[in-house]
């Protein structure tokens, strides 16, 4: 593997994650370009959520879950010991499958997180701005003082997203962030995270193959295969390359497979 190129975000040097004894994913190795979306497939089991939230130490607080190997983030290993897991999650944003908002107001959603990390500024500035980076602003700027819930799913969706920009990360990770939405609210995040690439770098998990192409510029495949170590199975990275090539000519007869849904 070669040294972390100065345009990669995330650097994957030969990381293993565990549950306990049993290993979920082994053996990945990859560079997750900054400034740009990329996309994690695989079938259910393969590894790619796990892979996920290594990448910003969310597997932490899942009682024993281990990792080996090396993970960096701007050239610093994120598992070292001077590393404050807190400050990781700040700067690597979360966005989960099911939309969490706090059992709070519209604007305390956005506002709460920004003022428990010590921001100063014009909360209804930052409130604004970040709706509408979530193009949630025109729906919800006349009841900022209701709840949270009150929204549907696909418009709690993006306020969560709203909330993860608030606290002004550098990455956003987003697990399967339209799996329970409709076409329409789909759509809707699909077309804010074309503007959001410009300014952060991305990484998605998604069954959709269709999302993947649309949406990200490179591609992992992740795969499950035999465990050399047990009789049971273990994730892995099958391939990793620029989206296009991925779904149009991929190194790997699996990732074809896939893509062309003979599998998954």
């Amino acid at each position: 593997m070669s040294p972390s190129s100065p345009s990669a975000c995330f650097t994957l040097e030969n990381v293993s994650i565990s549950y306990g004894t049993n290993v979920a994913v082994r053996g990945v190795y990859m560079q997750i370009p900054r400034g740009r979306v990329t996309a994690f497939i695989g079938p259910s089991g393969c590894g790619k959520s796990t892979v996920l939230r290594s990448l910003n130490r969310m597997n932490d607080l899942i009682e024993g879950c281990s990792l080996k190997g090396r993970v960096l983030f701007d050239n610093q290993d994120l598992y070292s010991r001077e590393v404050d897991p807190v400050e990781v999650r700040r700067r690597i944003g979360m966005v989960f499958q099911k939309p969490n908002p706090f059992p709070k107001s519209i604007y305390e959603n956005i506002a709460f997180g920004a003022r428990i990390n010590g921001f100063r500024g014009d909360l209804d500035e930052l409130v604004e701005r970040s709706l509408r980076k979530a193009a949630l602003w025109d729906e919800t700027k006349d009841k900022l003082k209701v709840s949270g819930y009150s929204l549907s799913g696909g418009q709690q969706q993006r306020l969560c997203i709203a909330r993860a920009i608030a606290i002004e990360p550098e990455v956003i990770l987003m697990d399967e962030p339209c799996s329970a939405l409709d076409p329409i609210s789909t759509l809707k995040i699909e077309e804010m995270m074309h503007e959001l690439k410009k300014s952060y770098t991305i990484v998605i998990v998604t069954h959709n193959m269709q999302q993947a192409v649309r949406m990200s510029d490179m591609t992992g495949f992740f795969n499950v295969t035999a465990n050399p170590d047990s009789d049971g199975k273990v994730g892995c990275l099958e391939e990793f390359a620029e989206t296009e090539m991925i779904f149009n000519s991929p190194q790997q007869k699996a990732t074809q497979d896939y893509v062309t849904g003979r599998f998954g």
